[in-house]
């Protein structure tokens, strides 16, 4: 393989990382993570009801979001809009998001500090 082929492969590797990551607004998530009004004006549960102040006191057998990749947030969210993800809770929660909110909660957590670490003990 030549330079000149290695250096295009790896810029074209990072160019479409950029592209598929959530560009959310950071603020604009938090407001939301916050918020127990929908996008409709109909109450609902805070998500920091179950996932704790800040992302990351959740409740027992609630997974910490604070710290957690953007892309992985915003594609497990997307995963439960479209009834991929299987959990009650988390459906009646993600059905009024749209595509703007998933962006943002993404951004928000991911922008928290949090202990996230994979199995290797490796942190975020």
């Amino acid at each position: 393989m030549t330079l000149r082929t290695a250096t295009f492969l790896v810029v074209l590797a990072f160019s479409a990382a950029a592209i598929a990551a959530p560009k959310g607004n950071v603020a604009a998530g938090k407001k939301a993570y916050e918020s127990t009004v929908n996008s409709k004006g109909e109450a609902k549960a805070a998500c920091s009801s179950c996932h704790g102040k800040g992302a990351n006191q959740p409740l027992e057998g609630m997974p910490k979001l604070a710290g957690q990749y953007p892309e992985y947030l915003a594609k497990a969210l997307n995963e439960y809009r479209s009834g991929k993800r299987k959990n009650a809770i988390m459906a009646g929660q993600v059905v009024d998001l749209t595509d703007a909110d998933v962006a943002n909660l993404s951004a928000y957590f991911g922008s928290l500090k949090g202990d996230i670490h994979d199995l290797s003990g490796h942190a975020r």
